[in-house]
């Protein structure tokens, strides 16, 4: 049941707001209490974090802290993100490969543009998966399957007038294979 803070006995609390991890983990490690504040989504249906509530001593600490170290913590991040943006380009550079071997005449243009759209760090799309990260047929091949319902198909005008996705995708179904089947048999060809 929700409380006010006050009715809570909280009231000494101040609120900090999420965003900041460092500061977060310094402030309740300085505060001899600290309280999780959360909100209901209503519309995803769970509790989501809002912040944390601190004893403003505490709170100072952790600023103070954070001041001291902020050229630190900040050359980290930027080589944390770069050494990420790596490992990325060459996760999307396998997924392409990947892509060509088991497509090889999707062009290498295009493979690379659906291997860079799967493969999206924070996506949630297939190339971030476990399996589009271990890069197994099933995961590349729902990336290629999705790539070629939205950029060779009527797909996305289908679901733009109102057809339901279940029916839009029986509809194109014969379309994707086609291009799919093309993909494939043009390694063949080559090869023979």
């Amino acid at each position: 049941m929700p409380r006010c803070p006050d009715c809570a006995d909280l009231g000494h609390l101040v609120f900090l707001p999420r965003g900041d991890t460092a500061l977060t983990r310094r402030a309740r490690e300085a505060s001899g209490l600290s309280v999780v504040v959360v909100r209901f989504n209503r519309r995803k249906g769970r509790y989501e974090r809002q912040g944390v509530l601190v004893e403003a001593t505490g709170l100072a600490r952790a600023e103070r802290r954070c001041l001291a170290d902020a050229d630190v913590r900040r050359r980290r991040r930027t080589r944390d993100a770069r050494r990420r943006a790596e490992q990325d380009a060459r996760f999307a550079e396998a997924f392409a490969a990947q892509i060509r071997r088991l497509f090889p005449g999707c062009p290498a243009g295009r493979a690379r543009e659906i291997a860079a759209h799967a493969s999206l760090r924070g996506s949630g799309r297939v190339g971030r998966s476990a399996a589009g990260r271990a890069l197994s047929e099933g995961a590349v091949v729902s990336a290629v399957v999705a790539s070629v319902r939205h950029v060779d198909t009527a797909y996305d005008r289908l679901l733009m007038n109102g057809v339901p996705r279940h029916e839009a995708r029986r509809r194109i179904a014969a379309d994707v294979e086609t291009v799919l089947r093309d993909w494939r048999e043009a390694g063949i060809d080559s090869a023979g």
